[in-house]
């Protein structure tokens, strides 16, 4: 069945019984469906639903028999040192962050969750760890600028302080801003910086 270039035209045809469709046992031969890619409305969101975002830059498995507990969470850095907040065996955590190389660049943060015995999942994405050097009364940090207006949190409770290497950091980035830090050492942290 050739059909009109125009959707109105190719409608009409449709509608008025057209004798260049045929009719086979599957159903209505050269007709385009909405998931034919010759459908008019093929490139409509409505028609596929609109594609989620990636959560994760890298999701694999890994054994990792020395791991107590069903989930964990840690951070790695470039030079392979491993944050967590969770108290494990030394070494623990290796086989995850061996798994997750060459998949995810360094820093990132991973979420691994127990499959089975020794068998995790473990999923990764990408971070930025910034250098502050400021005594910070907390090990958590959250600053909105906007508009030269500043509202900052320190452990989620109203500071009066600044973190002027945060706020620099994000600045360079964006005029308005919020930051979400959280303290992975003396000196480093984990920062996302999202513009208002």
């Amino acid at each position: 069945m050739l059909l009109p270039d125009d959707p109105r035209e190719e409608a009409e045809a449709l509608r008025s019984g057209s004798e260049q469709s045929v009719w086979t046992e599957g159903g209505l031969e050269g007709v385009p469906t909405p998931t034919n890619r010759s459908h008019p409305l093929f490139d409509v969101a409505g028609m596929h639903g609109i594609p989620r975002n990636r959560e994760w830059d890298a999701v694999t498995n890994a054994e990792a028999p020395e791991l107590p507990g069903d989930r964990v969470e840690f951070v790695a850095l470039e030079d392979g040192t491993l944050f967590t907040d969770d108290d494990l065996p030394e070494d623990s955590l290796v086989p995850l962050a061996d798994a997750l190389e060459g998949s995810v660049p360094a820093p990132y943060h991973a979420l691994a969750l127990r499959q089975a015995a020794d068998v995790w999942s473990v999923a990764a994405l990408r971070v930025t760890v910034v250098e502050v050097p400021e005594d910070v009364p907390g090990d958590k940090v959250d600053l909105a600028v906007n508009d030269g207006e500043r509202t900052i949190l320190v452990d989620d409770a109203p500071a009066q302080g600044e973190v002027p290497s945060l706020e620099q950091f994000a600045s360079e980035q964006f005029g308005s801003f919020v930051v979400h830090a959280s303290r992975l050492d003396d000196t480093l942290w984990e920062v996302t910086v999202l513009p208002l």
